[in-house]
């Protein structure tokens, strides 16, 4: 009767002796180069090798200890019922110690047979390929960076491992930082190819010595060129400036509004840098570098806001029971709208065109107006600066507040990771960064300062 065809059976790793199968380049366990070494025979009789006694001879020598090699020896795989090839036979007249000597110098698997026998290398043992010391596997020089799927071959400088060609996940894909009182993270989200977004955050001390919290968050424009590039050079520049000029008692509010020239500056110089899209930049030949920025200041009991964009920054009393408040106002298509009274705030942002934004940093902006307020909070509370790939899963005050930890300001790190996260559960459609500052003031009485902005 008919049958199903058998499955062929796997050949198993020389070095290791796990299962692999028949297109598997490397072993999965150890990493033995399984090109290099030709697949074990399949079913093979046993083979003896023997000696013919004297008589049986054709050229009617007689036994004088010597062996033939029939055929070489493989290992049998742990619990096979394969019998070992027998690697000789004594001859009859053959003392004992002699066959002893024999066998010894006989090859067995993972060995090479002695130079001059005519017999074929059984698989010579090869070391892990992460440890190894010579080759395209070397162990390499510190700070090398291995590829994190295959964990032995070298990344080289477009991003791929040189063994499997494996995508490296860029620096970029996913950053943190925790400094003191203040933290922040951006992640690449779940459908961007990038990260687009940038972040800094600083401290330092006003000329009195009391200290002054910075962050800096910046949203890449996608449809512009380099978008990337515009959001680095944007937040490294705001927060340079501030750590320049708040040491030397510029008001913050001032120092705030003169960061925000000196990030359109930065961005505004790399139009002039050609040849530098890519492929994967779909407003390369048309829109000069772009983002959008905000900024928080807190400095003793002043916290000082800055934005140009639909960037935002919110305040989070630890008192939940209090009023949180949006402390920006978004230079975007649906805020105009709000504004104007044409729309609702809940019919403007379910629009289509609602993130269309009407300011940013960037040689081709219309004309920059960067936005600035100062408040003096009666109350501890947290300040959220975040991107829009945040605030778009927690749009208002109240739905921000709801998703920020409760221990946030004591634990600012763990609370935007859980933030990002939150935005990440949400379908991570966008680039997420946040960045937390908190902002501890002995209470004076009743209200909050920063209830409108």
């Amino acid at each position: 009767m008919s049958q199903k065809p058998q499955e062929t059976a796997l050949s198993k790793c020389p070095g290791c002796e796990e299962p692999a199968e028949s297109n598997d380049r490397f072993c999965g366990a150890c990493g033995y180069d399984l090109s290099a070494v030709p697949a074990p025979p399949g079913d093979r009789p046993t083979v003896a090798l023997t000696v013919p006694a004297a008589e049986n001879r054709p050229d009617g020598a007689g036994g004088s200890g010597d062996f033939e090699l029939a055929a070489p020896a493989t290992a049998d795989a742990p619990g096979s019922d394969r019998p070992r090839a027998q690697t000789q036979t004594q001859s009859p007249a053959q003392p004992q110690p002699q066959a002893q000597e024999a066998t010894a110098h006989a090859p067995t698997a993972g060995t090479s047979a002695p130079a001059g026998t005519g017999a074929p290398s059984a698989a010579q043992p090869v070391p892990d390929p992460r440890t190894r010391t010579d080759g395209p596997f070397a162990t390499p020089p510190a700070g090398t960076k291995l590829c994190v799927a295959c964990r032995a071959g070298r990344v080289d400088t477009d991003g791929y491992c040189e063994n499997c060609g494996h995508a490296q996940p860029r620096e970029r894909d996913h950053m943190e930082q925790e400094l003191g009182s203040v933290a922040a993270v951006s992640d690449r989200g779940l459908r961007h190819h990038r990260n687009e977004d940038s972040f800094a955050v600083s401290t330092t001390a006003l000329p009195g010595g009391s200290p002054a919290v910075v962050a800096i968050v910046c949203d890449g424009v996608s449809s512009a060129s380099r978008p990337d590039e515009a959001s680095a050079a944007a937040a490294s520049a705001a927060n340079e400036a501030l750590l320049e000029s708040l040491p030397r008692g510029i008001h913050p509010q001032q120092a705030m509004h003169d960061a925000i020239v000196a990030a359109s500056k930065a961005v505004d110089s790399l139009a002039g840098e050609t040849g530098r899209a890519t492929e994967h930049d779909p407003g390369r030949h048309q829109n000069a570098p772009a983002c959008t920025l905000v900024g928080a200041i807190t400095a003793g009991d002043l916290l000082v806001v800055g934005w140009v964009g639909d960037s935002r920054a919110y305040w989070v009393p630890d008192d939940r029971s209090a009023q949180p408040a949006r402390l920006t106002e978004d230079d975007s298509w649906a805020a105009q709208m709000v504004a104007a009274g044409l729309m609702s705030e809940a019919q403007a942002y379910a629009d289509d065109r609602a993130h269309a934004i009407t300011g940013w940093l960037g040689a081709d902006a219309y004309e920059l107006e960067p936005h600035t307020a100062s408040f003096k909070p009666d109350r501890p509370g947290l300040v959220v600066v975040c991107t829009d790939g945040l605030w778009n899963y927690a749009e208002s005050a109240a739905e921000m507040a709801a998703v920020v930890p409760a221990d946030a300001r004591s634990r600012p790190l763990h609370a935007a990771r859980a933030l990002v996260g939150h935005a990440l559960d949400g379908g991570g459609h966008d680039n997420v960064t946040v960045a937390l500052v908190p902002f501890a003031v002995t209470p004076q009485g009743a209200g909050s300062g920063c209830d409108t902005p």
